[in-house]
C-alpha cells in the first residue's frame, strides 16, 4: 500500500522535494510509487515507448516532455504496454491521449494535459538522465511518490 504524500512528507519533510507543478491524474492508479527512470524528449515519444516495452519492475518513468502540450508523448497502447512490463506509473511534463482509455488501466499516469496529435518516433532524445522540471530534480534510482495531493522525490544526499 502506497503512503499519502501529505503523510511522507509529515514524516520526512526536507529529505524530500515537492513537485510545485500541478499535474493531472489520468491513470486508473491515482497514488503510485518506485524508483525512477527517465526519458527526456520533445515531441518524440519512440524512447518512450521503447523504455515502457522494457519490464518495470514497479519503477516510475519520467518524461520530460519540455512541457508542451503540443503532441501527445504517451497513448492508450503505449500505457497498455507499460502495464503489461510491471511499471507502476509514468509521470508526464507534457501531453498524453486516449485519456479514456487509459484511466481504466492499472496505472498510474500524471501530465500536464491531453492532446490527440501524434508525437514524432525519431528516436530524439536520452533515457535515464537527470531531469529537472519545475526546480526539482529526478534522477535515475531515486524513489517519488505520486498520489492526489501531488508528487515528492527524494533529495540527493547533502542538497539543501
Amino acid at each position: 500500500m502506497t503512503i499519502a504524500t501529505a503523510d511522507l512528507y509529515d514524516e520526512r519533510g526536507e529529505e524530500l522535494d515537492s513537485l510545485a507543478l500541478q499535474l493531472h491524474d489520468f491513470g486508473g492508479v491515482t497514488a503510485f510509487d518506485g524508483p525512477i527512470r527517465t526519458v527526456r524528449c520533445a515531441r518524440d515519444n519512440a524512447l518512450v515507448k521503447a523504455t515502457l516495452a522494457t519490464p518495470g519492475a514497479g519503477a516510475v518513468l519520467v518524461v520530460d516532455g519540455g512541457g508542451s502540450l503540443e503532441s501527445a508523448l504517451i497513448g492508450d497502447l503505449i500505457a497498455a504496454s507499460a502495464v503489461r512490463n510491471g511499471w507502476a506509473g509514468v509521470i508526464v511534463h507534457g501531453a498524453i491521449r486516449d485519456r479514456d482509455a487509459i484511466r481504466v488501466l492499472a496505472l498510474g499516469v500524471k501530465a500536464l494535459g491531453s492532446n490527440p496529435r501524434k508525437s514524432a518516433k525519431d528516436g530524439i532524445g536520452e533515457v535515464d538522465v537527470e531531469v529537472v522540471i519545475a526546480g526539482v530534480r529526478f534522477a535515475p534510482g531515486r524513489h517519488v511518490w505520486a498520489d492526489a495531493d501531488g508528487v515528492l522525490v527524494e533529495r540527493p544526499l547533502g542538497s539543501d
